[in-house]
């Protein structure tokens, strides 16, 4: 088979299906405990990184909005990690449809067309936009959808390897 930029596409549909399922776990586990969800999304891995909440809004935004760059389409508002479960589960199935229009001929030609991306206030570089897609977006979504299965896994949520694949191998 042979590798295209749109493969990326179906890896992050699948990232997000397994983010759904991680959650709907913490969630079980949480009301099983007694824990209000906005207390679960508030955890952290430990307490100088970024909670629960900020690494699922990281995965729903990388997968929407490098997708939509790479394929020469406007990139969607980013969500804010301020919403509550019930809005990130909607955004979740947001990027899911969004991920689903994006189609093969988007992605024609345009894997060494250069990409400048402002991140943050620290740099602007312009790299591949092929290079874009599949190394900073690829490692950015699997380092957040990984520190979020930390969060809930340190958190005594029974989650384990093959809740890794539950969006699909």
């Amino acid at each position: 088979m042979p590798f295209t930029l749109h493969g990326f596409v179906g890896l992050y549909d699948r990232v997000l299906g397994t983010l759904s399922h991680i959650l709907d776990k913490g969630e079980a586990y949480a009301t099983e405990k007694g824990i209000p969800t906005d207390e679960m999304l508030d955890w952290k891995l430990i307490d100088d990184m970024a909670p629960l909440r900020f690494q699922i809004m990281v995965v729903v935004n990388f997968t929407r909005s490098w997708t939509a760059r790479v394929a020469g389409q406007p990139a969607p508002a980013d969500i804010e990690q301020t919403l509550d479960l019930a809005g990130f589960r909607a955004a979740i199935a947001d990027a899911k449809a969004h991920l689903a229009a994006v189609e093969p001929a988007h992605f024609e030609g345009r894997e060494q067309e250069p990409l400048t991306v402002k991140l943050g206030e620290i740099m602007e570089p312009t790299l591949p936009a092929g290079q874009w897609l599949s190394v900073f977006a690829a490692t950015n979504i699997y380092l957040h959808l990984s520190i979020a299965y930390a969060i809930l896994r340190t958190q005594g949520v029974p989650i384990g390897k093959p809740d890794l694949f539950a969006g699909g191998l």
